[in-house]
């Protein structure tokens, strides 16, 4: 059977997350930095960097639905979908987000550090792969998760919604069309968050973070177009008529956890049909951070520090296989390429990621600051110093 389409799209995603991985190097494009970076220090930039990123996607998807050139109602995952998993996004973001600060980055973080010669960086590979893979090919989630989820899920087809996207909530109940709704909402609030990004002066203020978000967020949409645009539907219905169809068909742009577990498996048995989207984006992101730390000088073969700093990536890793795929998606899958579709769920998902990762850092910073604070302490603490709790049950004090 002829695979030149998916050939076609395969290769594309290829250039894109070469880009991609190439760029965030670069520019030091990282989510769990930018969070970082605004609980310790209050610098906004690399923060700002990450609200473009989102801007640029959400409008860029919107225009593509209106203008005719995409359909992405339908995706992998599916994103808008109407069984609205609401402890999936919670606890899964929550997960990702305390495994990603233990681990020093997201998945894409993680990925362009191997390429930078971060060896740290391929033990979280491993482990995150592996148990994304026990997630999704295995029992693992319907053994730990799927009992007492999918009866607290809210269905919302049955209420009349087409989707958990913010365009079809709208319209089930205040009519509509839900392409033109989509792109109302979708364009006021991307130019929002664009606003939003340059009204820090940490941002505006570095071209680096300018071209970071503006890269990553054109990527994720170029990843979209590709699936879900002519090119894409024509491979679909060109894979329909397949003998042995290849895994991981479907309108999508970029995530990384559940394509760690692909790549794995892809690893143990290099098919054909095994040779996913995802697969190509872990490669192509690996490759594009090596290439530029190579022109550059800058590859740099890091160990970890002691045996603690080897727990913590490893523990981390763990909670981002799990939680990642529990959440459907990273700070990339959910934060970025969810979050453009307008579905409720990845913002969600986002909230928890952001939420649970700056608590993470609290906990670490007064637990350094007096050495035999308790976790609860801390953490109550931590809380406080996020406006989450009132200042009065502050059990710490900031040095």
């Amino acid at each position: 059977m002829d695979l030149t389409l998916l050939n076609q799209i395969l290769i594309g995603v290829f250039v894109l997350a070469l880009i991609l991985g190439a760029a965030a190097n670069w520019t030091s494009f990282c989510t769990m930095g930018a969070v970082s970076d605004w609980v310790n220090m209050g610098d906004t930039g690399r923060l700002g960097a990450w609200f473009f990123a989102v801007g640029i996607a959400m409008l860029g998807i919107i225009l593509l639905e209106a203008l005719g050139f995409g359909v992405f109602d339908t995706t992998r995952p599916p994103y808008r979908t109407t069984n609205f998993a609401w402890p999936r996004y919670l606890l899964g973001g929550a997960m990702f987000g305390v495994g990603m600060t233990l681990a020093s980055g997201c998945g894409n973080k993680n990925l362009v550090r191997i390429g930078g010669g971060n060896v740290k960086s391929v033990f979280v590979f491993l482990v995150a792969g592996v148990f994304a893979y026990l997630m999704t090919k295995t029992d693992f989630y319907a053994v730990l998760f799927h009992s007492w989820i999918d009866p607290i899920s809210i269905d919302l087809a049955a209420a009349g919604l087409a989707g958990q996207d913010l365009g079809s909530i709208v319209v089930a109940f205040a009519g509509g069309d839900p392409v033109q709704t989509r792109l109302v909402l979708g364009g006021v609030l991307a130019f929002t968050i664009i606003l939003l990004a340059f009204r820090s002066p940490d941002f505006r203020g570095r071209s680096r973070n300018i071209l970071g978000g503006g890269v990553v967020g054109l990527c994720v949409l170029g990843a979209w177009y590709l699936t879900g645009g002519p090119t894409g539907r024509a491979a679909l219905d060109e894979a329909e008529w397949m003998e042995i169809q290849p895994e991981g068909l479907g309108v999508q742009s970029f995530t990384f956890i559940n394509p760690m577990g692909e790549t794995l498996n892809y690893l143990v048995q290099p098919k054909l049909t095994l040779l996913t989207f995802g697969v190509v984006a872990v490669a192509g992101v690996i490759i594009g951070s090596f290439v530029y730390a190579a022109a550059t000088k800058s590859f740099r073969i890091e160990w970890f520090a002691d045996a603690g700093d080897f727990v913590r990536h490893i523990c981390g890793a763990v909670l981002m296989g799990i939680g990642g795929v529990l959440a459907m998606g990273c700070t990339i899958g959910q934060g970025i390429t969810g979050a453009s579709t307008l579905a409720v769920g990845s913002f969600l998902a986002l909230g928890a990621i952001v939420l649970a990762s700056a608590s993470t850092m609290k906990v670490q910073y007064y637990r350094m600051l007096y050495e035999d604070a308790s976790f609860f302490d801390a953490l109550v603490t931590g809380l406080v110093d996020l406006h989450m709790l009132p200042s009065g049950m502050r059990k710490l004090e900031a040095l």
